[in-house]
């Protein structure tokens, strides 16, 4: 498999139905039909994938081997190595057999492909996207190839560490955020830390079923309606939670010092000034305060 999140091996007729007829309906899809023992045709892959690459997302890369995968083969009457077939809305649009120069294969994508959007270009907005998308494996593969040329990348930390803590590796998140310097991303890095801070606190407190039970026999069990709100954060329940947390703040904002205050704030972090959520529930609490 390779390491980019927009190139991919076909692996049996159901894999090739998914990964380019589906996909090809969102996204042009290259298809690389080669062998092992094609010489032209490893001179061919290192091309089209660095051509895919710089497309950024907007032109996929599909690698069958010809050897393995005899019933593809066969489905699109490949008689020579390289061939290589763009498909388009579930449909061979375009293609060329045979080794070509780079500047012929740019030119037969033109009027397929979209150009990339000069920002999404950028490793670290593509890999925002990504997580934003819950792509997580793919967000890690980006970041690790930004690590590997710059291991102090601060943004680049950040995120992986919130990758790790979403597959519950907390301790090799906290390395990575351990590894952050300087305040150029200081909210980004508190939302961070305020991740695994929830998810620790998760694993310590009764099972959600456990709170909402306590919750419907004592609505005011102010204990029980925090902790469902921290649950709720670990599982992404967002709105959920702010709303628990607000509610709690305007009963009882005194609660284990403060702590529903000092929690939204945390979550605040967590999401970004941007969030809808964040605007609403941070006018909600002004308007709570004051």
């Amino acid at each position: 498999m390779s390491d980019s999140p927009y190139i991919f091996d076909i692996s049996g007729a159901a894999n090739f139905e998914q990964l380019v007829i589906e996909n090809s309906f969102h996204k042009p899809v290259l298809v690389d039909f080669w062998a092992e023992w094609c010489a032209p045709c490893k001179a061919l892959m290192p091309m089209l994938a660095k051509i895919t690459e710089e497309y950024a997302g907007e032109l996929l890369l599909a690698k069958v081997n010809c050897d393995i995968e005899q019933d593809i083969v066969m489905r699109f009457g490949i008689r020579s190595l390289p061939t290589v077939v763009l498909f388009k809305d579930g449909q061979p649009v375009d293609g060329f057999a045979g080794a070509q120069p780079e500047a012929a294969i740019r030119e037969m994508l033109k009027p397929h492909v979209a150009e990339p959007d000069p920002s999404a270009a950028d490793p670290m907005e593509a890999a925002q996207a990504l997580f934003a998308e819950g792509r997580f494996a793919d967000t890690e593969t980006l970041l690790k190839q930004v690590l590997t040329e710059n291991n102090e990348n601060a943004a680049a930390l950040i995120l992986y560490a919130r990758c790790l803590a979403e597959r519950g590796e907390l301790g090799e998140a906290q390395v990575a955020l351990d590894a952050v310097k300087g305040d150029e991303h200081k909210q980004a890095l508190a939302g961070a830390r305020a991740q695994l801070t929830f998810l620790r606190q998760a694993a310590d407190l009764p099972e959600v079923a456990t709170l909402k039970s306590r919750l419907a026999q004592n609505a005011e069990d102010d204990e029980a309606l925090y902790q469902l709100a921290v649950q709720q954060l670990a599982r992404q329940q967002y709105e959920a939670a702010l709303d628990g947390l607000l509610k709690l703040f305007v009963r009882n904002r005194s609660y284990a010092d403060g702590l529903p205050h000092k929690t939204l704030l945390q979550v605040f972090d967590l999401l970004g000034g941007d969030h809808p959520l964040v605007t609403t529930y941070r006018r909600k609490l002004y308007q709570a305060i004051y």
